[in-house]
């Protein structure tokens, strides 16, 4: 099952590829260079496929827990100062995906949508101390009963040049349920209250919409 954030890229990349393997067959004589062209066309096509496949994932819907929004690692567990929405002290987590990472982002609390704002930006690499605040961003506020509010960011990297964000202020939504995509990018932050009670460490690996990040 492929996300249809894809579906374009992955039509045009067969079409492309479609033809390359004609010109191929067509114009090289080579047998070992045949070859090798045509792997490498495979690998490509592979590549793209995977990265925009959209796994159902189960969803344990509690209140009472943060579910991570993508799939990566925990590459930051820190008490920072937030200064777009909250303007004080959070508890910040940050995963970090890699190209073969499934892309998805998914809520992590399901509630309500009290802020959601596209920030344009540079594309530096993910974990450069200042992606957060000067790469191109989305910051998305989702408010519950248990938690208060909740913020995370998706950040484009050096390859992502395309963040999509489904997120709208007022907009019902629901733990787990997609709430945008970054093509070929990058880390996704998370600010909790301060009192969460935090359920992995860093270099942890975690599922969206699975693995839990915080308990109340």
């Amino acid at each position: 099952m492929f996300h249809k954030e894809g579906y374009k890229i992955i039509t045009i990349t067969f079409i492309v590829i479609i033809a390359l393997f004609i010109i191929v067959d067509k114009f090289v004589d080579i047998v070992w260079l045949q070859y090798l062209l045509f792997t490498t066309l495979a690998v490509f096509l592979i590549l793209i496929l995977q990265f925009f496949r959209n796994p159902k994932r189960n969803t344990a819907l509690d209140e009472n827990t943060v579910v991570s929004p993508v799939d990566g690692k925990v590459v930051v567990i820190e008490e920072v100062y937030e200064p777009e929405f909250f303007k004080e002290k959070r508890l910040q987590v940050s995963v970090f995906m890699s190209p073969i990472n499934v892309h998805v982002t998914r809520y992590p609390i399901g509630g309500k949508v009290a802020y959601s704002k596209y920030h344009p930006g540079k594309y530096l690499v993910a974990w450069h101390p200042k992606a957060s605040t000067e790469n191109e961003r989305t910051t998305v506020v989702v408010e519950n009963d248990s938690f208060g509010k909740i913020l995370f960011r998706q950040i484009a990297g050096a390859l992502a040049k395309r963040i999509v964000n489904y997120a709208e202020t007022d907009q019902d939504v629901i733990q787990g349920n997609d709430s945008g995509f970054i093509k070929f990018g990058s880390r996704v932050d998370l600010y909790l209250p301060l009192d969460s009670n935090i359920k992995v460490k860093l270099n942890d690996k975690v599922r969206g919409g699975e693995s839990i990040i915080a308990q109340k």
